[in-house]
């Protein structure tokens, strides 16, 4: 497969989309992720028995594709820019037929992704890393510009989460970026047994996405959604505690900025 490291994570949540897809109470339906999972060589039993990083995409799944709906309602022909794309298949879930997508992953990632899914005229992957400023430059289309960063700054130091602000800083003057955060108290403890199968460690989060305005003020921070929202929609019943504060400090959470 020639997949190392944190790659591999891109068909785990890849798995867990097609798998809830597949659900007779599935909130979203996902016939690419199918497919896909479907042709993929792969052991999937350590994501088979992962509940907890199920939930994990399942909620952010959820709560990414209303917000970047939305997104796209407001802003019918806009460019949308995948950060670290992996397997996301969002694409397909959201097209109204006027968007341009750009996907931005590691070479070898790419490489990959490209076997199993193809761009097309509005769909373009890009071949670097998030760290590479040279990545904006390729990104031709800039109509109402949102970055979606998805599942990386957890694996990230510091400085490379700064480094990604500021290529999109020094390359467009007006843009939104939709970036998950994990607070540091689950950088710490959370084990997701499939995940730490792939050698992959959690490394940097903050408590509010705020904060990511103390090395880059050039944005304006609008707000964090957090994660349990997206777990509110798929099981109701789990409301009688998402709601608690201890609990909400601990979910991972969507930070929404604009510049």
């Amino acid at each position: 497969m020639n997949l190392e490291g944190v790659e591999k994570t891109m068909l785990l949540t890849l798995f867990a989309k097609a798998k809830h897809s597949q659900q007779k109470n599935h909130k979203f339906y996902d016939s690419k992720a199918i497919e896909v999972i479907s042709k993929v060589d792969y052991d999937f039993s350590s994501a088979e028995k992962d509940k907890l990083m199920q939930l994990g995409t399942i909620a952010r799944t959820i709560v990414l594709d209303e917000i970047v709906g939305d997104y796209i309602k407001a802003h019918p022909e806009c460019t949308i820019v995948n950060i670290a794309s992996g397997m996301d298949t969002r694409f397909n879930r959201l097209d109204n037929g006027k968007i341009n997508w750009y996907n931005v992953d590691l070479e070898n990632s790419a490489r990959y992704r490209l076997q199993y899914i193809e761009d097309s005229e509005r769909v373009k992957t890009l071949a670097y890393s998030a760290m590479d400023p040279n990545w904006a430059s390729e990104i031709k289309i800039r109509n109402d510009t949102l970055f979606i960063v998805e599942g990386l700054t957890m694996y990230l130091n510091q400085k490379d989460v700064e480094d990604i602000i500021n290529i999109i800083d020094a390359n467009f003057d007006k843009c939104s970026v939709f970036m998950e955060i994990m607070p540091p108290i689950s950088v710490k403890n959370t084990k997701e047994e499939s995940v730490e199968e792939t050698d992959s460690k959690f490394k940097w989060g903050v408590e509010k996405g705020s904060e990511i305005l103390k090395f880059n003020n050039n944005f304006n921070w609008i707000k964090d959604v957090n994660l349990f929202d997206g777990v509110n929609v798929f099981k109701p019943h789990y409301r009688i505690v998402t709601w608690l504060p201890f609990l909400r400090k601990r979910m991972d959470y969507i930070a929404v900025l604009e510049k």
